[in-house]
């Protein structure tokens, strides 16, 4: 382990004592937010962030290692493993480096090297190799290899099988591998051009090129879609001639007067076995570092999502638009609980759209609406422009146009109809939209993270990754926020540290039991939630109707009596937290020294400035903190936006080369990078994030093709 957490360590710039601490928990079975959140001391305070990346270098190394095992393993069964070999395969730092290295001990399909080895013809080329100045002539060596009984008529026939094995020595030679995968990383160029006459969305690429260190993972990502639906043709591209002199330098050491027919199994070698491998493999390289940076983009556009503010304490009505089906229907009260459900038809004309006003204008004066959530699809503006004539006769009422990606996937799941069985799937999808209000996170959990649509081309990333990738995302913001165990579905409870599926649905079952959970150690009582799962759950999970205010709060159980001897020695209680009565206990804990103070408690400072932090503000919420969502009562339209006009919007994407804003007129405009801001910068994220409220400057609007380009830099100028 001291040498995985040493490389570790130094990748990250941490400290290995830190690295190996949390090394030590992960393989004990503690999760990320777990030890984020209660085990600061051990690992130095490093953020949900960097203790992923951790997981994902530790993962890598280890499965590396696992890879030499095998490789050692095999070689050794073939009884040519030496100490030299073993020692090069131990000291590879990449898997391409093992496998370079297996590669001539590998099993091989009958390839025309294995061939002319079958044929006796290895000695042969083993001389050629050798470059020996006083070899002789080539053909009178070869002579000798001529025997008609194994296929060898001719020395025509013995010297093309001996160039058939130096062709494939160069081919699997370790050294020239590395320097060819490097000339290629430095020097290629990825080419695409059109494979047909047909227009389509990828015309950009019908003649593109652009340099391997160079290229831009959506410009990647963008022509291996191109090329998988048949608009484009891609191929690698660089000077053949240099690749051949590089391969050459490496093999030919000297005058011989096999010298030609090494420069002929070279070219050979080259065309046929390496420049395909090597395309292949650096097509992979860049399309895995792409997808990792679409999938880390995707995960930077889910969090603030997620982490959206919810809208408490207000009746809530959803609208999924439609046209033939007509508009869903769906009034929430303030938990989420469906209050009323309908189904109305604004765009069938004009008698209808008065109806659909007077129908909804009776709901929201029964039940007292004050928010509608109106999805984002298809008749989405029609819908709009129905609620905002609506409103102008309910005063008090607001709107918000919602994203509903991912809402139909939720409404036709088993999940939906294992909650609304009494509803068909579209009165579902409006009930999701109205929550997706309230409570994003609560309701967004529901639903596959890569069908909530924040990100690009995430069909073609490698889908394990994207899923595990994006579910530590929802994981962290879960566990950041934290769950009420009494009101949580179980979609939201298997999102919390240490708890499944299973024990998700034992935890419901068992309040509906039960009754509502009154403490945290009532918890050990849910079937098959043993300590550990105990352990790692309990900190995330809050108990509003406990008579102890510690077990709503993210003070881990672990830590009461460090919170009850902490009270103490402030001259605090509990009620005083319950009253919200101790604002002022960071400042006299600093009074008291903070390090003493923590000696005394028995925790460490990191802990006890937590543990302060929750005292302080029992029952938070972290998402309160961020800025509230706009609600609108009016509408905009996209024939009325003017270049210059300034307008306020939200971010709803962010992606490479821009991001989109939300400036209500349905169609999102995109700002480009060079429009984000004054100063240079490598990726829209590093000042920009979903959700975040902007001021824009309309640059151009093409109608015909829905396309609006706006400025963020140019706002400020105004």
């Amino acid at each position: 382990m001291t040498d995985i957490a040493k490389i570790i360590a130094t990748e990250l710039g941490k400290n290995q004592t830190y690295v190996e601490n949390v090394i030590k928990l992960y393989d004990e079975g503690c999760t990320i937010p777990f030890i984020a959140r209660y085990r600061k001391e051990a690992h130095g305070a490093m953020d949900d962030s960097s203790l992923r990346e951790l997981e994902e270098k530790l993962l890598r190394l280890r499965n590396l290692e696992a890879r030499k095992e095998e490789v050692i393993r095999s070689i050794d069964s073939q009884e040519k493993l030496t100490d030299e070999l073993r020692k090069q395969i131990e000291n590879s730092k990449t898997l391409s480096e093992v496998e370079d290295i297996y590669r001539p001990f590998k099993q091989k399909r009958r390839t025309r090297a294995v061939i002319a080895k079958e044929k006796g013809l290895e000695p042969l080329a083993l001389t050629f190799y050798m470059q020996d100045p006083k070899m002789g002539d080539p053909e009178i060596i070869a002579k000798k290899y001529v025997n008609e009984e194994k296929g060898v008529n001719t020395v025509e026939d013995a010297i093309n099988g001996a160039k058939d094995i130096l062709a494939e020595m160069v081919s699997d030679s370790v050294d020239i591998r590395k320097a060819l995968r490097n000339y290629y990383t430095k020097k290629a160029s990825v080419r695409s051009k059109a494979a047909g006459e047909e227009d389509s969305v990828y015309s950009g690429y019908y003649d593109f090129v652009a340099q391997i260190n160079r290229i831009q993972g959506h410009q990647v990502l963008a022509v291996n879609r191109g090329e998988k639906e048949g608009f484009l043709k891609v191929k690698i591209e660089l000077d053949e001639g240099e690749a051949i002199a590089l391969i050459e330098k490496e093999i030919i050491k000297r005058e011989s007067p096999a010298k030609s027919i090494l420069k002929e199994a070279i070219e050979d070698g080259y065309e046929r076995l390496l420049a395909p491998s090597m395309e292949n493999e650096i097509r992979a390289m860049i399309t895995e570092i792409a997808s990792e940076g679409a999938i880390h983009n995707f995960a930077l556009n889910l969090k603030p999502l997620l982490m959206q503010p919810p809208v408490k304490g207000k009746v809530t009505m959803g609208l999924d638009p439609g046209y033939r089906m007509g508009c869903k229907v769906a009034v929430i009260d303030e938990t989420g609980k469906v209050l009323d459900t309908t189904v109305v038809y604004p765009t069938h004309g004009e008698r209808q759209k008065n109806e659909c006003i007077d129908t909804l204008s009776k709901m929201i004066k029964k039940w007292n609406v004050k928010h509608i959530a109106i999805g984002n699809g298809t008749a989405s503006r029609e819908t709009e422009s129905m609620t905002a004539e609506m409103l102008k006769k309910c005063p008090g009422v607001s709107y918000m146009i919602v994203n509903e990606a991912g809402a139909s996937v939720y409404s036709a799941s088993k999940l939906a109809a294992e909650e609304f069985p009494q509803y068909d799937v579209n009165l579902r999808s409006a009930v999701s939209i109205a929550r997706r209000l309230e409570d994003p996170l609560a309701e967004l959990v529901k639903i596959e993270p890569k069908a909530i649509g924040v990100g690009q081309y995430q069909h073609d990333m490698p889908q394990k990754r994207l899923e595990e990738s994006l579910d530590a995302v929802v994981e962290d913001c879960v566990n950041a926020v934290g769950v009420d165990i009494n009101t949580a579905s179980p979609s939201l409870l298997q999102r919390v540290s240490g708890l499944t599926a299973a024990t998700a649905k034992n935890i419901v079952a068992y309040r509906e039991e039960n009754g509502a959970f009154t403490s945290r150690k009532q918890i050990n009582k849910v079937p098959k939630l043993g300590p550990k799962a105990f352990e790692q759950c309990a900190g995330f999970l809050r108990i509003p109707e406990s008579a102890n205010v510690l077990d709503n709060t993210a003070v881990h159980p672990e830590s009461y009596d460090a919170a009850n001897k902490l009270l103490t020695i402030c001259d605090y209680t509990l009620d005083d937290v319950k009253n919200n009565k101790i604002a002022d206990l960071a400042q006299r804990v600093k009074s008291k020294n903070e390090e003493k103070v923590a000696e005394e408690c028995g925790v460490g400072v990191l802990t006890l400035r937590d543990i302060i932090k929750e005292l302080s503000k029992p029952g938070r919420d972290p998402r309160e903190a961020l800025p509230a969502p706009i609600f609108k009562t009016d509408l905009l339209d996209m024939k009325d936006l003017k270049p210059g006009m300034i307008l306020d919007g939200t971010v709803r994407n962010v992606i490479d080369f821009g991001a989109f804003v939300d400036i209500g007129v349905h169609q999102d405009g995109l700002v480009h990078i060079s429009e984000i801001c004054n100063r240079f910068i490598k990726h829209p994220s590093e000042v920009l994030s979903v959700g975040d409220d902007v001021k824009v400057v309309v640059l151009d609007v093409n109608e015909a093709k829905k396309r609006i380009s706006l400025s963020i830099k140019q706002a400020g100028k105004q």
